[in-house]
């Protein structure tokens, strides 16, 4: 089998790392087509071997995208095509239909009101919906995402839920490393540390971990990440005189420590330092950066969290769930941190959830929706001539 993965842009993202950490499992040929912005993700491709195109697109509406993206379907003989966030799952359908190829969907960032950070419009989910009718299926990424696509109309048979993973050994806690990442961000040994790690938008409330850890005297703070919010969470820090408690990192890679000695360290080597984990958002469609925490023995705490939630209760200990009752957010999470600093830093073995989200099972989940995908639409999709080009 010959797929083609097309997504949106290869930056620093969770989408996009995802996508990468994917690829190193499949057992199946791909190449990777971003219609824009081939930043660090395309670079760690490239360095796995993995063929990366940029087709350049110049805006939302560059359609002369469709038939320069048609005729790389169509010229590779890939037998499948997979496409990954908004953009490119409207242009890669449309692409894939011109070229006469079965294609399907991951969706990776869908919440209740927004999809990929953005507001919801009634065009988009048009827009989403007529498209999405030109794959074979669509993948959601949590039972939470399946559940909003079945709501917005897209037939349950069409879904297929594989949720994202991780590699889970990439993440086990070592000790050296932690004494070594903590010496190298200027952190005492002893010091009791919070982690945050994600863009740095308004949705993933990063500002609320600011103000957590001001009214923690002694609590330190590691935020890994980038983003618009970037000036305004740093004038925030400095505006409550804990400028010297943050420390803000800009992206960090999903890998470890190798490369340059400049660069921040990677999100392992972050969540090995810190002393408990936590996701503040107002709405995720998954929750990866959680799965990684609790990997390293971390403690969590965590606001809305598919990979948690959709779990049965009572599987994942060391949880703390804040923001269910519609309380002070803020105050939930000062009192959930004093709490953890109260009970000392501790590891906590990885809860039994974590090999649930191993990428090894998702990839092998994802291989058998790429077989039942093939077999329907070779059953069910009549010979039709190709589009010309």
């Amino acid at each position: 089998m010959k797929a083609l993965h097309v997504i949106t842009g290869l930056g620093v993202g969770g989408a996009e790392q995802q996508l990468r950490l994917l690829l190193r499992h499949l057992p199946v040929r791909c190449d990777v087509v971003t219609l824009t912005n081939p930043g660090a993700v395309a670079d760690a491709l490239r360095a796995d071997g993995v063929r990366v195109r940029n087709l350049g697109m110049t805006s939302n509406r560059d359609l002369g995208a469709l038939p320069r993206l048609a005729r790389i379907i169509r010229r590779g003989s890939y037998d499948l095509v997979h496409t990954h966030l908004y953009r490119a799952c409207v242009y890669g359908r449309i692409a894939a239909r011109l070229a006469g190829t079965t294609v399907l969907s991951t969706e990776h960032s869908l919440g209740r009101a927004e999809i990929e950070g953005r507001p919801l419009t009634r065009g988009t989910r048009e827009l989403y919906l007529r498209t999405e009718r030109l794959g074979a299926a669509t993948v959601a990424v949590s039972d939470t995402v399946a559940g909003r696509l079945r709501d917005w109309g897209v037939p349950a048979a069409r879904i297929h839920t594989v949720p994202n993973g991780i590699d889970v050994a990439a993440f086990r806690f070592d000790s050296a490393r932690r004494h070594a990442t903590r010496a190298r961000l200027g952190i005492p040994r002893t010091a009791f540390v919070v982690g945050g790690v994600g863009r740095l938008v308004p949705g993933k409330r990063f500002d609320l971990l600011i103000r957590a850890v001001a009214d923690l005297p002694g609590a330190w703070l590691v935020l890994a990440g980038d983003g618009p919010e970037a000036v305004a969470l740093r004038a925030l820090a400095a505006r409550l005189g804990v400028t010297g408690r943050v420390r803000f990192l800009g992206e960090c890679g999903a890998s470890g420590d190798a490369g340059d000695a400049d660069a921040p360290p990677g999100v392992p080597a972050v969540l090995g330092a810190v002393d408990t984990f936590v996701s503040a958002s107002r709405e995720e469609s998954f929750g990866l950066a959680v799965v990684e925490a609790l990997a390293a023995g971390l403690p969590v705490v965590h606001a809305a969290c598919p990979a948690i939630d959709d779990l049965p209760q009572g599987r994942v200990p060391g949880t703390t769930r804040i923001g269910s009752d519609g309380g002070d957010p803020t105050a939930e999470l000062t009192a959930a941190l004093r709490h953890r600093m109260e009970c000392g830093a501790r590891r906590l073995p990885p809860p039994r959830a974590v090999d649930h989200y191993d990428i090894r099972s998702s990839s092998r989940r994802l291989m058998d929706v790429y077989a039942q995908t093939i077999d329907t639409a070779s059953a069910t999709v009549p010979s039709t001539e190709r589009a010309p080009l």
